[in-house]
Order: C-alpha cells, then structure tokens, then sequence
C-alpha cells in the first residue's frame, strides 16, 4: 500500500490515487489542475487553507488502506 505524508505534493497523492481529489477538496485544497499541485506539499497546502495537515494525510491514508482490503 502506497502510504501518504505531509511532504508529499498535491500531484504525487493524485498520482497514487485520483480519488483522493474530494477528501483533499473537503480540506480547501480546489487547486488539483493548478501547477502548484506538482510541487506544493500537503502541509503546505494546508498551511495556505487553515486546516490541519496530519488529520489530512490521515484521512488520505485511511482511504487508501481501505480500497486494499
């Protein structure tokens, strides 16, 4: 299973898994198509949206090992 981090890009999470675009929506992260996406970091992307980065990647995490069982 691939596993997310904070340090992550925005791009590298798509990558990994396209479904994850509605739970990083859900944490003010609407900039999937931006080139940003390819080089901001999760935690910075947070850090711009005021939301919590760690609960994020959590909840990226989650999904992903739910899809492999």
């Amino acid at each position: 299973m691939a596993t997310v981090n904070k340090q992550m890009s925005i791009g590298e999470v798509l990558r990994i898994d396209p479904e994850t675009a509605p739970i990083m929506t859900a944490y003010g992260m609407h900039c999937m198509g931006c080139p940003y996406s390819q080089m901001e970091s999760l935690e910075m992307g947070c850090a711009a949206h005021g939301t919590d980065a760690d609960e994020l990647v959590e909840k990226l995490n989650e999904f992903l090992k739910a899809k492999e069982a």
